[in-house]
């Protein structure tokens, strides 16, 4: 396994602090918390409605040391465009300090990939100064389990249950990231909490970028998944090693694997730990790894191909 990065300093202060209701084993505040180092005090957290908004402020506390903001299912990004305006009118205006208050946007796969798609992409798309992290545990959790558009093919839910007639989901996962890509967005890279370093420096590059900056975090959700709770860790590391989910980086048009398996392992040692799969046949666990390989294959390609947008300058 080659990391392309090496370890930087991690803050020891804990910005999301325990004590929280999340779930034992949550991959989603694992990440949360990694991210909140990353980012440092400077910060403003527009969070859309989910499990992390559920779990992190029953009233009255919270576990949240940042400046925080509650926001509806599908406006987490128009309201942090609105946050990241006003902070910049008033330091025009002399009312704060001019300091570098970064604002960030979070939500799940549903408020991200599916609810708050439409103002997710007129936030890129106006440029805003702004840091979106999409923590991904492929359903709508919070509210029973329910697809969504990043659950994978194959996975039963609530409300695509396996059956007789059907496998579970019948589409494949949205690729959200090369959506947002297409928007010239001039940072956007996958990550996880099963690879602590690597999440944390991308959030520390995305939040030096000035502009429209994303991260995909895929977050681990043993009740969801059905797995053990202890499995956390080591359910994100066998997405990474199987190829389902590539950790990579897209920095000016310049593609780059920042995590690389010197060779993948097979999907089915990924799927067969899972109880949302455990009504696949072979033949479909076979079908699922030729289009891992096709996809994983495709950003080979782009990593090898594509040139950044100052080398085509250039």
């Amino acid at each position: 396994m080659i990391d392309l990065y090496a370890p930087r300093l991690v803050d020891k202060e804990e910005h999301f602090s325990a004590g929280h209701r999340a779930c034992q084993g949550c991959g989603e505040a694992l990440a949360i918390r990694l991210m909140c180092k990353a980012l440092g005090k400077e910060t403003v957290i527009v969070n859309a409605t989910g499990c992390m908004e559920v779990i992190s402020t029953m009233y009255p506390t919270t576990a949240w040391n940042l400046p925080w903001i509650h926001v509806a299912f599908p406006n987490a990004a128009a309201v942090g465009a609105g946050v990241e305006a006003g902070l910049k009118v008033l330091r025009r205006k002399g009312k704060i300090a001019d300091r570098d208050v970064k604002t960030v946007c979070i939500g799940g796969d549903g408020g991200t990939f599916d609810i708050g798609l439409q103002a997710l992409s007129g936030t890129m798309e106006r440029g805003h100064d702004l840091l979106y992290v999409c923590f991904d545990n492929e359903a709508y959790m919070n509210t029973g389990i329910q697809r969504s558009g990043a659950t994978p093919f194959g996975a039963s839910t609530t409300t695509a249950p396996a059956g007789i007639a059907s496998p579970g989901k019948n589409e494949w996962k949205k690729n959200l990231a090369a959506i947002i890509e297409a928007h010239n967005v001039s940072y956007v890279a996958t990550a996880c909490h099963s690879y602590p370093i690597d999440f944390m420096n991308k959030v520390k590059k995305a939040r030096a970028v000035k502009g429209p900056t994303f991260i995909h975090c895929m977050a681990v959700c043993p009740t969801g998944w059905r797995v053990p709770s202890e499995d956390c860790i080591k359910m994100g590391r066998l997405a990474v090693e199987t190829g389902v989910f590539p950790l990579y980086e897209m920095e000016e048009g310049k593609y780059r694997m920042t995590i690389k398996p010197d060779k993948l392992r097979p999907v089915e040692d990924y799927i067969k730990s899972q109880g949302r799969f455990r009504h696949l046949s072979a033949d479909q666990i076979d079908g699922i790894q030729e289009r891992v390989n096709l996809e994983y294959n495709k950003l080979l390609d782009k990593v090898e191909n594509l040139h950044s947008w100052d080398e085509l300058k250039g």
